[in-house]
């Protein structure tokens, strides 16, 4: 049985979220279903407007009914990554989840905002920290490094047990952050671990024997260097996060589900920061409470393509579920919270890692994005999801071979090929240009050139119109965040607030500009009845209902018309260049110099490639050309492209490895999981390719996976892997209930599906779309 939101209902026809006694306490933070649907459905048209695509993956993972822990990572988009996590999870699971918020957020609009959907507001220690005052150091960093000694400090009035040190952010890091464990003076206080750290010890001692380890490598000297004035630091009270928990916990116990973005912030790095022990807490806690609520913890990878900009696409990965061992939780009860919180988190960050990009670096990140480019052998463009999957693969790989020669040389000449790139001001996938024959590139320029000038006579008016909030949205967001920037130690540039304030600006200036212009048409009706253009008879209320259709339709169509075009205008260069005999050479140079290019980088991974991955070859997302099967094999399935484009042949993948089904039985140290769960399951949803077998919401059906079983030797391209052990009563009770959770995704599919077709969306885009990676003017800003 099935309730009208989509969670399953059990057969005594109570919800789970219903099931407490009637004397439960009130919710302190509650959810309204309507305002939160309300207000979802409001905020998911400028959502929509602002990015053209959200790929959900692996939505069927989710499960239908019993409390949910939500993790989602990393948090690129401000409030924009709540909206969007909030809006897939509803339409794809059928779940409302209630979001953690920072206090410091919840005034305004914003506060309005999150109290509709019932979101928990949090005080975060970094938002109450203030200038300490004077300076502080360490007397003695080695033989006792948990005191902290000051320079003109009241620490008796500032600080206080339970409170929090901040160092300040260095060389583009976080600076150290520390629990306040006693107050032994004005000028003395001790923390609750020892200061270790290059970073930090540097900061608090001044000296310059502090090796790659944080060790200090003279002994003989106890202290900091003579003469040291010590380091400014910030000072944070405690807070009370008691009720905060509670709430959590009694969401949770009730079956509902809470998500919550263990960064602790938004941040725009290329890499996961380090977790804060909140989401562990929340976990155990719960279990502590209620052992048998049958709490699971769901991953989710928030992956951006251009995050900032507008028009922009997104893939929303959903990991595989896994539950806290029995044994943490039995821990965490018996005063051993520390072990406990750390080995969860580890289990948390392992999960992530198999549904995010994460690199250490903005420069490594736009090589491995060419790499996956040049490994493309197809020359198609492949659905976004799996250009996430390849992504995710190569850094992966770069992280445990970054060091051999290979990879070195590699490295260099993939930086080396991309500034030629830049350099003619061109995109990867334009390079193929080169290969046209001269009459065929005119002729493109032209055809081309035709449409672009035809689309702009559609653009210019609503561009004209609507270019106030334009400018408004750009500019504003732009000081927000360079104010981001500075009350920051985590962001780089500050572009993870940016999207949030375009949407804001749009949504308050927009209403107000087509009222504006409404009120202008109406008054030149009643004034002359627009130089005589419309009949006496039609009254003015009528004119105001009319001008709310006009200038709104007038927008949408500048913006469809203007996407077409800007993808046309970016390809009219490298045909310009084609023409120019001056420059044809430098572009048919460069083109041979990709095949080159492109041929190392296919060596160099089917070298690495089943040293990283045992099963490389039957998990392949891109075939390899001299490998490739005859056409018509059953392990290289085909699919086309409703442009009628010759197809591309991508080998069916496995289910989810023991390293994300199982993860709670054996937690691995952090960045250690490369197996290849991450290969892309067969049973996926996404709104615009869900005709796609790969793609499909549900699995394959019986015939359809024997008749696999019986062609294959190595046990079939089923996912039995990623499903369950059929070998016990429990493995295949668990086998039942996730077919039988698959099943009754099958009207989900079909709705998805028609869905699709009507808006248009199985259109993978346009080839001359350059579908990941910033500006190059961008690009050459390192990771500081």
């Amino acid at each position: 049985m099935a309730s009208s939101t989509g969670e399953r209902i059990p057969s005594t026809g109570v919800r789970p979220e219903d099931a407490r006694s009637k004397h439960s306490p009130k919710e302190l933070y509650p959810m309204s279903n309507w305002k939160y649907d309300s207000f979802l459905w409001v905020m998911s048209i400028f959502a929509d407007t602002f990015f053209r695509e959200v790929h959900p993956r692996g939505s069927w993972k989710v499960p239908r009914h019993g409390p949910v822990l939500f993790v989602a990572a990393p948090h690129a988009n401000q409030f924009v990554d709540a909206l969007i996590l909030q809006k897939t999870l509803r339409a794809e699971a059928g779940r409302r989840v209630s979001l953690l918020i920072a206090q410091k957020s919840v005034h305004g609009f914003i506060g309005w905002a999150s109290r509709q959907v019932g979101s928990v507001p949090v005080g975060r220690a970094q938002d109450a920290a203030k200038a300490g005052q004077g300076t502080i150091y360490l007397p003695d960093p080695i033989h006792d490094p948990t005191l902290i000694r000051g320079i003109g400090t009241d620490f008796v009035k500032q600080a206080e047990v339970g409170g929090m040190i901040f160092l300040p952010s260095t060389r583009g890091k976080t600076g150290l952050s520390i629990d306040i464990a006693k107050v032994l003076g004005p000028e003395e206080i001790r923390v609750k671990r020892p200061i270790t750290g290059k970073i930090p010890l540097l900061q608090l001692t001044g000296r310059e024997d502090v090796d790659e380890d944080g060790n200090l490598t003279d002994k003989l000297q106890k202290g900091p260097v003579e003469g040291f004035q010590g380091t400014k630091y910030k000072i944070a009270p405690h807070i009370d996060q008691t009720k905060v928990y509670q709430a959590v916990f009694d969401r949770l116990k009730g079956g509902g589900c809470v998500g919550i973005f263990p960064e602790g912030g938004s941040h725009d790095r290329t890499e996961l920061l380090p977790l804060k022990a909140g989401v562990a807490i929340m976990a155990l806690g719960t279990l502590a409470e209620a052992p048998d609520c049958g709490l699971k913890i769901v991953p989710v990878g928030m992956n951006y393509f251009h995050a900032h900009k507008f028009r922009s696409r997104a893939v929303v990965e959903f990991g595989s579920p896994f539950e806290i061992p029995s044994n943490l939780v039995e821990m965490y009860k018996n005063n051993q919270r520390r072990d406990a919180i750390g080995q969860t988190l580890d289990m948390v960050y392992q999960a992530l890692s198999a549904v995010i990009v994460s690199t250490p670096d903005y420069d490594t990140l736009m090589v491995i994005q060419a790499a996956r480019r040049l490994y493309n052998p197809t020359g198609k463009k492949l659905p976004l999801p799996i250009v996430v999957e390849l992504n995710r693969r190569l850094a992966l790989g770069y992280e445990r071979y970054k060091d051999d020669p290979r990879i070195v040389k590699l490295r260099e000449n993939v930086k080396e090929y991309n500034k030629q790139l830049r350099y003619l001001n061109i995109r990867d996938h334009q390079v193929q240009y080169a290969k046209l024959s001269w009459p065929v590139v005119v002729l493109t320029f032209f055809y081309r050139l035709g449409k672009l000038l035809l689309l702009s006579a559609g653009v210019l008016p609503g561009l004209v119109l609507f270019s106030p909030v334009f400018i408004a949205s750009k500019v504003i967001s732009r000081h927000k965040a360079k104010a981001a920037l500075a009350a920051s130690s985590v962001k780089i540039q500050g572009k993870d607030v940016m999207a949030t304030w375009k949407i804001l600006v749009s949504m308050g200036l927009a209403p107000v500009l087509y009222n504006l212009y409404t009120c202008l048409l109406a008054f030149k009706v009643y004034k002359d009845r627009l130089w005589g253009h419309v009949a006496d008879w039609v009254p003015i209320w009528l004119v105001f209902l009319a001008g709310w259709i006009f200038f709104p339709a007038i927008t949408y169509a500048a913006l469809r018309f203007g996407e077409v075009g800007m993808d046309i205008a970016k390809s009219l260069r490298p045909l310009v260049l084609c023409i120019n005999p001056s420059s044809s050479y430098s572009i048919v140079q460069l083109r041979e110099r990709r095949a080159e290019l492109s041929a190392q980088v296919t060596d160099v991974i089917n070298e690495l490639g089943p040293e990283m991955f045992p099963d490389f070859e039957s998990t392949r997302l891109v075939p390899d050309p001299s490998r490739e099967r005859p056409t018509g094999s059953p392990t290289t399935p085909t699919f086309k492209r409703r442009d009628s484009e010759s197809a591309f042949p991508v080998s069916p993948a496995v289910g989810d490895s023991p390293t994300t089904s199982h993860i709670g039985q054996s937690p691995a140290l952090r960045r250690e999981s490369t197996q290849s769960s991450r290969a892309i399951p067969r049973n996926q949803s996404f709104s615009n390719i869900g005709q796609v077998e790969l793609f499909a919401t549900r699995p394959p059906s019986r015939s359809r996976s024997r008749s696999r079983s019986r062609s294959s030797s190595n046990g079939g391209r089923f996912p039995i892997a990623g499903f369950t052990q059929l070998d016990s009563k429990e493995g295949f009770n668990q086998a039942s209930q996730k077919l039988r959770e698959a099943m009754r995704e099958r009207g989900e599919m079909r709705r998805r599906k028609s869905q699709a077709e009507a808006r248009g969306l199985m259109e993978l885009g346009s080839e001359d779309e350059d579908e990941d990676g910033e500006g190059w003017d961008e690009a050459r800003k390192k990771d500081k």
